[in-house]
């Protein structure tokens, strides 16, 4: 079926959009490293988690480039959340922004903190990047296309790849973090079998999924929107998906939580073509 022009008009809109954050992320990426190397003052937020000058930086980047280019999208920052500043009214659309996701990785010089901006639509995180400065990582999605981006030394985007879940092998490789594993997980693990377990921090953890590295991602610690929205739309722009324990999409947008404060997520398995978490993804 042809596509409308209204149609035409709204994927010609997503790139626009996607082009600005991957320059962002860029941007944002180069002043994050810059702090990285300089060496950096680590202080502590109400709720004892680390917040460095890479954060605050990288946050005033991206937040200035999107409400330049958007200034009718309201953005819900991880750094200006912590200091109380939200929109009253998140609208049909919004951003989420992690200005450095894997503070304690970036603390503890590992090197896969992440860069992340998200679009979510009507509780759905649509377009989104995530960039890893420290090792030049760049993963992009907007709906019906995810991909890699190759970056030069100076980090100018010289090629792009598609990239797509795979269907899950055996044994599963499942994706787990570095310093937020829980009893919950391990027994989550345990209860796939044989399963390869591949280490790594932040975000990155969907982009694995989305590029065919890793096939399921079980998280069952506490994670913000923030910190999920940018990988999560990448990974669904992939054929992947993102699954509450009742095998519903995670949604986006959460507020007047009874459970929790704004913005927290429950529990979760993203997972590419396993069907890990919640039954076949219609791929």
């Amino acid at each position: 079926m042809p596509k409308t022009n209204m149609t035409m008009a709204a994927v010609s809109d997503d790139r626009s959009m996607l082009d600005i954050f991957e320059q962002l992320a860029l941007a944002a990426g180069r002043e994050v490293m810059r702090v990285f190397h300089a060496g950096c003052a680590v202080d502590r937020k109400s709720d004892s988690s680390p917040v460095t000058e890479a954060d605050r930086e990288s946050e005033k980047i991206i937040l200035a480039g999107l409400r330049a280019a958007f200034p009718d999208i309201p953005c819900v920052a991880e750094e200006e959340a912590a200091a109380g500043i939200m929109p009253a009214d998140l609208g049909d659309a919004f951003f989420l922004i992690d200005p450095l996701d894997g503070t304690k990785e970036f603390v503890n010089r590992r090197t896969d903190f992440t860069v992340n901006i998200a679009l979510v639509r009507h509780g759905v995180p649509e377009i989104g990047v995530v960039f890893a400065p420290c090792t030049g990582r760049f993963f992009s999605g907007l709906p019906g296309r995810a991909e890699s981006l190759e970056l030069d030394g100076d980090y100018h985007i010289v090629g792009r790849r598609p990239i797509t879940v795979r269907a899950g092998g055996t044994p599963l490789a499942v994706v787990a973090s570095r310093s937020h594993n829980t009893p919950e997980t391990d027994a989550f693990i345990r209860d796939l079998g044989t399963a390869e377990i591949v280490s790594v921090g932040s975000s990155l953890k969907f982009c694995l999924l989305a590029a065919a590295e890793a096939d399921v991602y079980p998280r069952f610690g506490r994670t913000m929107e923030w910190d999920t929205a940018a990988g999560d739309a990448v990974l669904r722009a992939a054929g992947g998906m993102t699954r509450t324990l009742d095998g519903k999409p995670l949604a986006y947008g959460k507020r007047d939580q009874a459970s929790d404060s704004d913005f927290a997520n429950p529990h979760f398995i993203a997972s590419g073509r396993t069907g890990a978490g919640g039954g076949d993804h219609g791929h």
